[in-house]
């Protein structure tokens, strides 16, 4: 989800499908890593010796890591090369899985966490632009839509997979085949992928100047509330299913939420330039009225498939709609823009995961569907009143 906005003319030449998968495994890795607790937590939490709220902070832990490190590591290696600095990353998820699997200490594990968070800001921070430097101008959107296959890929089979295994084998068992999957990475790009110049000096983004672009805070404000929300109910699915009486099922019903984000993703892509607006108040509702369902009918079977249906649907094309909108809004100053949202979308996410496990801790997990609710009526009326600036009604292409 992050940004890289170097351009180096690429003459024409076959396009680079193996390394751009090498890309998207990367990209993979990542998703995945950051996710893959939510759908194991039952049982990681009984060997960390924790609650499962406690638990819940992994994925708070990590989203922290990214948050507080992106944008000042990201300007730190500005100059090193972008082979040097993806497979430093990769290594680094390397090492973090393998202590998360091996560790029986809660600080550890956090530890290992937010070290896993270090290096996702350093991946999302130059994946997108390594993809597009690696191809002509004119094949930039192809060579995007590959390297970024990564992320529903993780959401629709990875984490399904991960959460069979962690409940027919153990919970660390996924978190080592990351390991070995970093690793595995690690070779091929070493292999394919083709070395890029790190930024020039002096070719920082001025982030707080993004602020001032008409539209930019809305659509800011709708990314922080919307994925508080969506991080609320994910990272804590499972153990709402338990309650629920469905707690066997929750890598089937995670499988029907990445199906449907698939789904959400191509719909979104096909439509985004004439109906951003349409589609991002579209995504709310249906999560919204995912939400609903959920705190309705959590002992219905048939009702909370159909739940995990439509919020595949609304949430699955909803990053490519708020990368699209912060930059249309943020015009010249797009770059510094996206940098922010990349940060707030963390910061959102450790948010949801220390939200989630108050409300867990102290509600129970009955509350957590209304809670969701409670921030998507906010992402609603901002993005309804958006109509000019964020969220316009007709969409002009930078």
């Amino acid at each position: 989800m992050a940004t890289t906005q170097l351009t180096t003319p690429v003459p024409h030449k076959p396009f680079p499908l193996p390394a751009l998968l090498a890309l998207a495994t990367a990209v993979f890795v990542t998703a995945l890593t950051e996710t893959l607790p939510a759908g194991v937590l039952p049982w990681m939490s009984d060997a960390l010796g924790v609650g499962e709220s406690a638990t819940g902070q992994t994925v708070t832990v990590y989203a922290i890591g990214t948050a507080a490190t992106a944008i000042p590591l990201t300007a730190a290696t500005a100059g090193w090369g972008r082979k040097r600095l993806l497979l430093t990353a990769m290594a680094g998820f390397a090492v973090a899985n393998t202590v998360t699997a091996a560790s029986t200490s809660y600080p550890l594990t956090l530890a290992a966490r937010f070290l896993a968070g270090v290096a996702a800001g350093l991946a999302w921070a130059l994946l997108a632009g390594y993809a597009r430097r690696l191809v002509p101008v004119d094949q930039q959107g192809r060579a995007m839509a590959v390297a970024m296959a990564g992320v529903p890929v993780a959401l629709s089979v990875g984490v399904p997979i991960g959460t069979f295994l962690g409940q027919v084998l153990a919970w660390w068992v996924p978190f080592l085949a990351m390991t070995a999957l970093a690793l595995g990475v690690v070779g091929w790009i070493a292999a394919l992928l083709p070395e890029q110049p790190g930024r020039p000096e002096g070719g920082r983004a001025p982030v707080r100047s993004a602020l001032t672009a008409p539209g930019v805070v809305p659509v800011l404000a709708v990314t922080v509330l919307f994925v508080l929300a969506h991080t609320i109910l994910f990272t804590y699915v499972a153990p709402f299913l338990d309650r629920a009486g469905l707690g066997g099922s929750a890598d089937s019903v995670l499988l029907v939420f990445g199906l449907a984000s698939l789904a959400g993703i191509w719909f979104v892509g096909s439509h985004i330039h004439r109906r951003l607006r349409q589609l991002t108040i579209g995504g709310a509702l249906l999560v919204a009225v995912t939400a609903a369902l959920l705190g309705l009918g959590a002992h219905s079977t048939p009702l909370v498939y159909l739940a995990a249906l439509l919020w595949g649907l609304g949430w699955g094309g909803t990053p490519t709609l708020l990368q699209t909108a912060v930059g249309d809004a943020g015009g010249e100053r797009a770059d510094a823009a996206q940098a922010m949202l990349v940060t707030l979308w963390n910061a959102a996410m450790a948010g949801g995961g220390l939200v989630g496990g108050l409300v867990l801790g102290r509600l129970g997990t009955g509350a957590l569907p209304w809670t969701v609710l409670a921030l998507l009526l906010p992402v609603l009326a901002l993005a309804l009143a958006a109509r000019r600036h964020g969220f316009p009604a007709s969409r002009r292409q930078p």
